[in-house]
């Protein structure tokens, strides 16, 4: 697909929230990924992590097809998985993250930091 073809992205935005949880290892961990279109119409694939109630990390991967980007997103939500992370049904259950400000399907993923 040309540069800029993405456009149909902007319509049908992907946000899976996931979380794992092992009280016996003291691990208590969220992960959010989201596929999104660029101001220059490339495609995003971001991922948010950390400790749930603490501040995580962000990365940003840019890609000019959507194929790349939705293969990269599926490769990524596949080995969240396979590490036991879960989805979450509402990103609400991510309870202490107030920095987090995740929007519905149709808007972008937002980081508001404090």
């Amino acid at each position: 697909m040309p540069r800029g073809q993405g456009a149909d992205m902007a319509k049908h935005m992907f946000n899976l929230h996931y979380r794992r949880i092992d009280e016996a290892a003291d691990m208590r961990r969220y992960y959010l990924l989201s596929l999104q279109t660029t101001l220059f119409g490339d495609i995003a694939v971001t991922r948010c992590w950390g400790r749930i109630g603490r501040r995580g990390s962000e990365k940003t991967d840019v890609f000019s097809s959507e194929q790349e980007a939705v293969r990269h997103f599926l490769e990524l939500a596949r080995l969240k998985r396979r590490r036991g992370y879960r989805p979450v049904p509402d990103i609400a259950a991510i309870e202490g993250n107030s920095h987090l400000m995740v929007a519905t399907a149709t808007m972008p993923v937002s980081i508001r930091r404090q």
